[in-house]
């Protein structure tokens, strides 16, 4: 029936370990990605809260269920497919025993990559897309909001590229196919955002991958990303000529 290819044979079916997490994540990201593209959506929040606050919370509710679909949906798909699986394989624990050595580089990337963004986020270039939240005036509440739910956000992000997209496919295909999965994938999804972003998703990516490889989880990616994304919106904030910070009761 299949031809040449014996989708039934053992080493068609242990290749399920990678179709699982490949579609999973893509079901998740593609439904995130048209809720997020959604006028009619947006337009609802915007009915009920006013321009400004509706826009901005449109935004925040994409990412919380961005975070939730693309941390929640793979995982459970591959548990339900591979119910003996257990959350270390996924690379979703810590594991103590590489806790020094995943915190030392962990820092050592934030140090490297915060400066980076700090002084690029001030480009008038990067400032078009970042703040996402395109609200003129900014209270603390806001504020604190965007940063949550970033770090909700990210956190699904990378529970799926660094942890159900990259462990159980080193563990079928090896390393390098994994991380030339993950590079493909993880780039694919900046292309919206422009060629810089996703070309510097190639190394980042790679980067990351290793590093989760070397600690055996997500989780130092997760605080890396979060890093990343929090000094890029604070510093494209801080130097928007169109946006400003107003404390509460300030005038």
């Amino acid at each position: 029936m299949f031809g040449f290819y014996d989708l039934t044979s053992p080493a068609s079916l242990d290749g399920f370990r990678i179709f699982i997490p490949v579609v999973a994540g893509l079901v998740a990201f593609i439904s995130f990605w048209f809720t997020q593209r959604s006028e009619k959506v947006r337009s609802r929040f915007i009915a009920s809260f006013g321009q400004c606050r509706g826009s901005a919370r449109f935004i925040m509710f994409t990412r919380y269920l961005g975070g939730c679909l693309m941390g929640i949906f793979p995982a459970a798909a591959f548990l339900i497919a591979y119910p003996s699986t257990s959350l270390s394989e996924l690379g979703l624990l810590l594991h103590p025993g590489k806790l020094p050595s995943a915190l030392i580089w962990t820092a050592g990337l934030c140090a490297l990559f915060i400066p980076f963004f700090f002084f690029s986020a001030r480009n008038p270039k990067t400032m078009v897309n970042y703040p996402q939240i395109r609200a003129e005036v900014w209270d603390i509440r806001m504020v604190i909001g965007n940063l949550v739910s970033w770090a909700v956000y990210l956190l699904g992000y990378e529970i799926f590229f660094r942890g159900v997209l990259l462990f159980p496919v080193v563990q079928t295909a090896g390393a390098w196919a994994a991380i030339g999965i993950n590079i493909g994938m993880y780039s694919g999804t900046h292309i919206p955002k422009g060629a810089g972003e996703t070309i510097g998703a190639i190394p980042l990516s790679a980067i990351l991958c290793l590093l989760c490889l070397h600690a055996g989880s997500f989780w130092p990616a997760f605080l890396v990303h979060v890093a990343m994304a929090w000094t890029t919106t604070l510093t494209s904030l801080k130097y928007h000529p169109d946006m400003k910070v107003v404390l509460k009761g300030k005038r």
